[in-house]
């Protein structure tokens, strides 16, 4: 059985964790299977990546607790890494990602969607990190991600006291970026999907990179990582075809994605 499918609609993609019968549960099988369809993801014909959970109770509730339970000191180092390496695989993927978060998204899930570019989630979508109250702490990067999305603050309160928090506190804090009704959410999802898909994709992917890498040294050096990858667009026709019909007052051709 697949765990992880992808399907293509247009120009963008929908991976869906499909593990409905564990509330999509991470386990070490759906791990590995995330990791090889992400490396099937083409930058040439997907413009933009929605990651959801199959059902309507769970984005994805978790690590599978059964699997964690009888781990060694060293078997958990192991699966923490096999959790992060596939987990910055996603996060670091040149197109942007949508998490659209339906349901359950503790642990693991809650760790996955922070992963991606943007959350959207249903008003049925609940997050949070209960590791501690397992005995162990978050192991897929929630300690970081939490801290860097909605301060190290909040990221503390919300992990020492594994409170869950419902999507309207998620989107007061800053973890989500909109919140529909459940039965708008893929559409919603798919809209922004679109949206994003319809503008330059070398731009779009120059835009994450420059987000991604400044975040992580000072203003000095990420302003010089700026001028470079905007520098780098000059060179697309992409960007001779957009700017030529602005001064000539027209609507410019579809993006070529070169």
């Amino acid at each position: 059985m697949a765990f992880v499918e992808l399907e293509k609609k247009g120009l963008i993609g929908v991976l869906t964790i499909n593990r409905p019968e564990a509330l999509n549960a991470l386990n070490d099988q759906v791990i590995s299977q995330l990791s090889e369809v992400l490396d099937t993801v083409d930058p040439g014909e997907t413009r933009c990546l929605i990651v959801t959970g199959a059902g309507s109770k769970a984005f994805v509730a978790g690590a599978d607790i059964a699997q964690m339970s009888k781990l060694t000191k060293e078997e958990g180092t192991a699966f923490g890494k096999l959790g992060n390496d596939v987990f910055r695989k996603l996060e670091t993927l040149p197109i942007p990602t949508i998490a659209a978060v339906n349901g359950f998204a503790l642990g693991g899930g809650c760790e996955l969607s922070m992963s991606c570019d943007i959350r959207l989630a249903s008003e049925t979508a609940v997050f949070g990190q209960p590791e501690v109250g397992l005995g162990i702490t978050p192991g897929f990067g929630g300690t970081q991600r939490m801290a860097r999305l909605v301060g190290p603050g909040k990221a503390k309160e919300l992990i020492y006291t594994a409170r869950n928090i419902k999507a309207p506190e998620a989107l007061a804090i800053g973890l989500v970026q909109a919140v529909y009704p459940a039965e708008e959410l893929m559409a919603e999802a798919e809209k922004m999907a679109n949206r994003i898909a319809g503008n330059a994709p070398i731009a779009i992917r120059a835009c994450k990179k420059a987000i991604n890498d400044g975040l992580q040294t000072d203003m000095d050096k990420a302003v010089e990582i700026e001028e470079e990858l905007f520098g780098s667009c000059f060179d697309t026709a992409d960007q001779k075809n957009a700017m030529t019909a602005f001064l000539e007052k027209r609507k410019h051709d579809p993006f070529e994605n070169k």
